[in-house]
């Protein structure tokens, strides 16, 4: 039996919190250290290498009166004889935000920040163990050593989603199969950009703040792990993941905030539920305002804002001057139908993710490019507004060299063909669902109430598309996040979704300049309790949630 004493909002109401997680309000914990920007190279996380097969147990959870679990070995599980295995540590490490900061103590997948990149094949099962060595009594007090894994935007069963309340503690390991199969078998919902994060009843939020979170990518014959170099006719060869024993053309960028006091340590208040909103100078992939160096030719990044709270409105920058983004071929979890050339640029809640093409042959030799974040915003509230210019977070260090290099990627006129388009689906709606997102006493609710974990929010049936509308109450702006789904925005007050909403999703934002986002969702494969939740982490630990039960 898991002895879990105490949970975070226990936690809160004693008032026993650690105190190096006291402090200022979020948005006050500006650090006042002067940092050179652009002075670290962007690390790249390793890819996870598979193991040797081991035995594993189908865990069954049963939740105790004090929300601790226990988990029962119901004997072997079986998988298919495909699998590939994994194992991954949960453990604590010191991580150089910088060069000019001191190291400062995360929790990491791994031991590292962000964790090791899951590449998994369509077709080809990945088992994944996950081992949790997260110290007990850490001197930090931010964060606490129960967790529970959620692959976001994965398709996979109830008891392998990372459900809030399957959680395992400090010595114990939990297993996680990914069939890694698309969903109705439709090449249109094959996986591509996913990522893992922790997921445990309360603390999710400090819990990913520490740094328990990494990116996932799936491939298939289309999207193919050979990319450029794929003999395959149909291959869209975009650029390539692997170029001998090191990615160049295919880079994850995995963006977030983070605040650090004068001594270069981690501030953060567990008390300030309204959202984190940290340092403007924001870490890409671990390092704040990295740089990358690049041949004057294609690249492929994949960008996640997996900040707890942030908006941003990222834009591409040359010379001062704002420049459209080349290629934008997915959305999320997805590839597009086709790609969206010349983007002006990307807002981005927490969660969602933007597949993009950048064409570096376009600038001159030596050509400084940067990527920046134009919007301000200073409270979990909700975003002020664009600004003129904003912080830089990355920039780009283009070849000086004249002479172009080889460059056999392309980016195909037609991506992800739709067959269940929103038009298909809307004709089969039968049932129209309405969740408000608001706030009381201090915490947040779906439809005026609290989560509940033994409360059923919805029923849906398999095969059934619905219409979901989310309203926001009070002038907040929340990200939803629906499990298992990927769904079509159909409006924003009634209007058409802009072209970047078009593709399909699994994050929303909602709330801001607009009162509500109406979803055409459909679940499809697996029955059993699935979650769906606001994003800014802090209102999901702080109740922001609700259950659904998916029926046959």
């Amino acid at each position: 039996m898991v002895e879990f004493k105490l949970s975070r909002r226990s936690t809160l109401r004693t008032g026993m919190l650690g105190g190096a997680a006291l402090g200022l309000n979020s948005s006050q914990a500006q650090s006042q250290i002067t940092l050179t920007p652009f002075m670290d190279p962007l690390p790249v996380p390793p890819i996870a290498q598979p193991v040797a097969p081991f035995e594993t147990k189908a865990d069954v959870p049963t939740t105790n009166p004090d929300r601790s679990t226990a988990y029962h070995l119901s004997g072997p599980r079986k998988v298919a004889d495909n699998t590939v295995y994994y194992h991954v540590e949960q453990k604590q490490a010191y991580h150089k935000f910088h060069s000019q900061l001191p190291a400062t103590s995360i929790w990491g997948y791994d031991g590292i920040l962000p964790g090791p990149t899951l590449i998994t094949q369509s077709g080809i099962p990945a088992l994944v163990r996950f081992a949790n060595h997260l110290p007990e009594n850490d001197p930090v007090g931010i964060g606490e050593p129960i967790t529970a894994i959620h692959r976001h935007g994965g398709f996979q069963a109830p008891e392998d989603d990372g459900y809030p309340l399957d959680t395992f503690a400090h010595g114990q390991t939990r297993d996680y199969y990914y069939p890694n199969a698309p969903e109705l078998g439709l090449s249109e919902n094959e996986l591509s950009t996913l990522w893992y994060h922790d997921h445990s009843i309360d603390v999710t939020a400090v819990n990913a703040f520490r740094g328990l979170f990494g990116f996932s990518m799936n491939f298939d014959a289309l999207d193919s792990l050979a990319g450029e170099d794929d003999p395959y006719p149909a291959a869209f060869r975009l650029p390539g993941m692997m170029v001998g024993a090191k990615r160049f053309y295919d880079v994850p960028l995995m963006i977030a905030d983070r605040s650090f006091d004068a001594n270069g340590q981690f501030v953060y208040n567990s008390f300030d539920h309204d959202g984190f909103i940290g340092d403007p100078r924001l870490s890409v992939n671990g390092k704040i305002q990295p740089y990358f160096d690049v041949e004057r030719r294609k690249y492929r990044f994949r960008l996640l804002n997996c900040s707890n709270a942030r908006m941003m409105e990222l834009f591409l920058v040359v010379n001062g001057k704002a420049t459209p983004i080349h290629y934008v071929i997915g959305t999320e979890v997805s590839l597009l139908e086709k790609p969206m050339a010349n983007v002006p640029s990307l807002r981005m809640a927490s969660a969602e993710r933007f597949d993009i093409i950048l064409d570096f042959s376009r600038f001159a030799p030596g050509a400084e490019v940067y990527i920046e974040n134009r919007m301000l915003q200073i409270n979990g509230r909700k975003p002020e507004d664009l600004i003129a210019t904003g912080p830089r977070i990355i920039k780009f260090k283009v070849s000086s060299s004249t002479t172009l290099p080889t460059d056999n990627s392309s980016v195909p006129t037609v991506l992800r063909t739709v067959t269940e388009s929103p038009a298909y689906l809307l004709s089969k709606v039968k049932v129209e669902r309405t969740f408000e997102f608001g706030r009381s006493n201090g915490a947040w609710t779906i439809n005026n109430e609290f989560f509940d974990e033994n409360r059923v929010i919805a029923k849906p049936r398999l095969g059934v598309p619905e219409i979901w509308t989310f309203k926001s109450g009070g002038g907040w702006s929340h990200p939803i996040h629906v499990h298992l789904a990927n769904f079509f925005v159909l409006s924003r007050d009634g209007k058409t979704p802009p072209l970047l909403e078009r593709g399909r999703k699994d994050t929303v934002r909602i709330g801001w300049k607009e009162k509500d986002v109406k979803v055409l969702v459909q679940f499809n494969g697996y029955t059993g309790r699935y979650a769906f939740h606001c994003h800014n982490m802090e209102h999901e630990d702080m109740r922001m949630m609700g259950n659904i039960e998916l029926q046959p």
